[in-house]
């Protein structure tokens, strides 16, 4: 797969696909994380005398206009990050963005309005979607795709664009792709992984992939329960999703059989709700008392997946231990983080809440060998499923070759 290292940019207008997704509160953005894993590319690109045209969706728009998902706040936050003007055009494909781009000179950057105001960007129509990836492909000469969290979905600015373009990954697809690649191709054995969180079913179709290939998979927080209610037949009022109990009852044999060591908690921290006043104790996993929740994993359960991953090489962890944000619940998920950090393997943490998890109990993201942004698109990359924008990125066929793209360009 080639990087923009690999491209002249110098002149060319560069379409851009970054995941500039970020969480908003009353049109201010409260974590700009997204926008920073952006800036590497970026200023490489304006340092090359790229004409840089920037796009990203914003919430979940109903494939028109609105103002609530306007990308205004993302330029402003890029403005002062870069150091540089970043206007918004006030269209996709439209004249306002035509005129934008036009206006474009070697080292400039103009953001999109946000992709997802118009239909053709997730319609399931070939046709309506290649409509739209021809009318934003006219916009540039070479496209970089930077948004690993999207890789996963076949939209016309994530795939179809990359078909009709000179194409590239940016740094942070070539980063994701690079740190992921040590935990499919290149394992430094013990190789241990931690999942938790809440989101099961998004995880637990990944869990046999990992049973594959990782000596040991620590299961705590949500994602235990299935897990435990298919073991011990009962998991009070942490009740797992419908379907949820038999897979992981397929999984649990086949760790039997073979796989991985599977470790399930062996206690647990329950309380009546999720609440920082609600009286909690600890209790046997495999005897959850009827009205009682399992919040987080208990102390010797804690110390268990710590010292699990004080033997690592090689370590993945995605998900939190517990409620984090209620500081009761809060100790399983430190004690294995403090693990993680002190075994001195090579480790990724993913997930949006973990690195939320991480970030609120203290520990800075340099503490760890990488810290995923990918979501989605990395548990379905390590479950091995075909990454549609992944797959376009790696098509070095290319069906425009650049010297045809010369005569239309803005240069």
């Amino acid at each position: 797969m080639k990087t923009i290292d690999d491209l002249d940019v110098t002149g060319w207008r560069v379409l851009v696909r970054a995941d500039l997704n970020v969480p908003l509160d009353e049109g201010r953005i409260t974590d700009d994380a997204k926008v920073r894993a952006s800036l590497p590319t970026l200023r490489a690109l304006r340092a090359r005398g790229a004409r840089i045209v920037l796009c990203s969706h914003l919430g979940t728009p109903a494939d028109r206009p609105d103002t609530r998902y306007s990308l205004a706040p993302v330029a402003a936050r890029l403005s002062s990050l870069l150091g540089a003007p970043v206007p918004l055009a006030r269209s996709t494909v439209g004249p306002a963005a035509q005129q934008a781009v036009a206006a474009l000179q070697p080292g400039e950057v103009v953001l999109l309005e946000n992709l997802r105001f118009n239909a053709g960007e997730t319609s399931q129509s070939e046709t309506v979607r290649a409509r739209f990836a021809n009318q934003l492909a006219e916009l540039a000469d070479i496209y970089v795709g930077d948004g690993f969290g999207v890789l996963n979905a076949k939209q016309a600015s994530v795939y179809d664009v990359a078909l009709r373009l000179p194409h590239a990954a940016g740094y942070l697809v070539a980063a994701e792709t690079t740190a992921l690649g040590r935990l499919t191709d290149d394992i430094r054995r013990p190789y241990v992984v931690a999942l938790g969180g809440a989101e099961v079913a998004d995880k637990i179709g990944m869990v046999g992939a990992l049973l594959e290939r990782a000596d040991v998979v620590l299961v705590g927080g949500a994602m235990a329960y299935p897990f435990l209610a298919a073991r011990d037949g009962q998991e009070g009022r942490s009740l797992p999703e419908d379907g949820m109990v038999e897979c992981a009852r397929r999984y649990l044999e086949h760790a039997r059989r073979g796989g991985a060591r599977f470790v399930l908690p062996s206690d647990v921290v329950v309380a009546a709700g999720r609440s920082a006043d609600v009286p909690a104790r600890i209790v046997p996993a495999s005897e959850i008392p009827a009205g009682l929740t399992g919040l987080d994993i208990g102390p010797r359960t804690a110390r268990l997946f710590a010292r699990q991953l004080g033997r690592a090489r090689t370590a993945f962890w995605n998900g939190p231990m517990g409620v984090v944000e209620l500081p009761p619940f809060a100790a399983g998920t430190r004690t294995v983080a403090r693990g993680l950090i002190d075994s001195g393997a090579f480790s990724v943490i993913g997930g949006g809440d973990t690195v939320a998890a991480v970030r609120a109990l203290g520990f800075p993201a340099a503490a760890f060998g990488y810290v995923s942004a990918g979501g989605q698109a990395s548990l379905e990359y390590l479950e091995g499923r075909v990454l549609p924008g992944l797959a376009a990125l790696q098509d070095n066929r290319g069906r425009v070759g650049m010297t045809d793209r010369k005569a239309g360009s803005a240069a």
